[in-house]
């Protein structure tokens, strides 16, 4: 049976606690954004993850919401690990690590016309996507990438060092154990760095077309007009592998630590167990994998302007604006109920949103709060946010628009040729894997971005900085 939501208000809602729920279930969307959710059970999703043992406040959702692996992609969901608290596997999805680094540049729009057929071409002869290899076709630096991330790769010759101060804990998830990446695992994932994948990941040419607040927008790096590249990727079949690996083996551990949940798809382990710490291992490993292929790609996105435009790397200015993923558990501290608490927060579909003040954000971005970007389609806008002071959700944000349907029903639309030409005809170069695929990606298939962002907003999830219109998309 469906759950019952009662309204909080404009933008939250409740599913009050009851039966095996151990808190009760939170969403925060508007009335535009949750049909969708309730039409393909990401609600029902919500009140399962209520039942972990040891979660705290609530089980939480994002404006994005839609259906998932176990979680709902957009949820949010913290336990106590001191009381038992578990690490579900469901709660980081296959994809772990996955995230978004957004480049400025010293390019306007007037500059990417003059020079966008020799830049598209490049980047789509460059940036490798779909099932094949990376741009390092050798798997020689992966086992210091898992070691390491992406400061594994700078040390390689890729990118620059002040990339590591604007990226999510400085693109090395802490407390990876590469041992416990599986031969399997790293066969999928040797040869893949530097690489997009396929589905919805992409590398994206955009423009400034808005900027709502111009002080935080200027210590990002951002001004209106500017050309800017958002690259969305993870960690590929490395990640897969591990999250399947770790998931099939959390079966009959649960059945050890006597563990019951309402789907089998959250499984589900005490944190203080050796089962959590092996799986926290291995996905810090598979998150290192992801910082270090988003970094890697950024470097190939600035050798290509740079060779289009006749100038050195340097001469480009495509600094690192940020880089935060969106499919990670992570142990942090939080106050509940008045108490200083060691949690597992896990972020689903959702990116860390640390509010000014907050000690682990550098200097140069503390006084305004962390960036959060929310990716739309191929045709539509994107949004940076900043991180706010008293986020409800444990310091957590969308990742993006959310699918508003599935792959299957959107292939049925409009074919991927088609969708081509619409874009094309509005100003956006498309540079696809697979031109037939498209449609699975169509701005048709996805919620409004912009009502997303207007929800994290109302909520304080994070506060609208600026708005990023596609001229340009390399996709998987």
């Amino acid at each position: 049976m469906a759950p019952q939501l009662q309204r909080v208000d404009e933008v939250t809602w409740e599913i009050p606690r009851h039966g095996g729920m151990r808190v009760p279930g939170r969403i925060f969307a508007s009335e535009a954004l949750l049909p969708r959710a309730e039409d393909d059970q990401a609600v029902q999703q919500v009140e399962n993850v209520a039942h972990l043992p040891g979660i705290v406040r609530a089980a939480m959702a994002m404006p994005d919401i839609h259906w998932g692996y176990g979680f709902p992609i957009g949820g949010v969901a913290a336990t106590d690990v001191e009381s038992g608290g578990v690490v579900s596997p469901g709660g980081v999805g296959f994809d772990i690590g996955c995230g978004v680094r957004l480049l400025a540049s010293r390019f306007s729009l007037a500059d990417f016309e003059d020079h966008r057929e020799n830049v598209m071409a490049e980047l789509a002869r460059r940036i490798p996507r779909g099932q094949g290899e990376g741009a390092i076709a050798e798997g020689s630096l992966l086992g210091e990438v898992l070691e390491r991330g992406a400061s594994a790769a700078l040390s390689a010759g890729y990118g620059s060092g002040s990339d590591l101060e604007r990226c999510e804990e400085h693109g090395t998830s802490s407390g990876a154990d590469p041992k416990s990446i599986s031969e399997r695992a790293l066969q999928r994932g040797r040869g893949q760095l530097g690489s997009l994948g396929a589905g919805n990941h992409f590398l994206e040419v955009q423009v400034v077309d808005l900027v709502e607040d111009p002080a935080a927008a200027a210590v990002f790096g951002l001004a209106k007009g500017m050309l800017t590249v958002m690259i969305h990727c993870g960690s590929r079949g490395l990640g897969h592998q591990t999250c399947q690996e770790q998931v099939d083996l959390m079966g009959p551990a649960m059945a050890r630590h006597r563990i019951e949940m309402p789907d089998r798809q959250l499984a589900c382990v005490p944190v203080r167990s050796p089962e959590g710490h092996a799986y926290l291992g291995a996905m810090a490993a598979a998150a290192n994998f992801a910082w270090a292929n988003r970094h890697v790609l950024a470097d190939e996105t600035r050798r290509v302007f740079a060779a289009a435009f006749g100038m050195t790397v340097e001469a480009t200015g495509m600094d690192l604006v940020y880089d935060v993923a969106h499919n990670l558990a992570k142990l942090e501290r939080h106050t509940v109920d008045g108490e200083d608490r060691l949690l597992c927060v896990h972020r689903k579909g959702a990116t860390r949103a640390f509010g000014p003040g907050h000690p682990e954000l550098p200097d140069d971005l503390r006084g305004v709060g962390q960036p959060v970007f929310l990716p739309g389609s191929m045709g539509t806008a994107s949004w940076v946010l900043r991180g706010v002071v008293g986020n409800p959700a444990f310091d957590s944000a969308a990742h993006g628009a959310g699918r508003a349907m599935s792959r299957h029903a959107a292939l049925k639309i409009r074919g991927g040729a088609e969708v081509r030409q619409e874009l094309e005809t509005r100003g956006i170069s498309v540079r696809p894997g697979s031109t037939r695929l498209l449609s699975e990606e169509a701005d048709y298939a996805y919620k409004d971005v912009s009502e997303v962002a207007r929800v994290c907003q109302a909520v304080g999830l994070g506060g609208l900085v600026a708005r990023l219109r596609p001229v340009g998309v390399v996709k998987g």
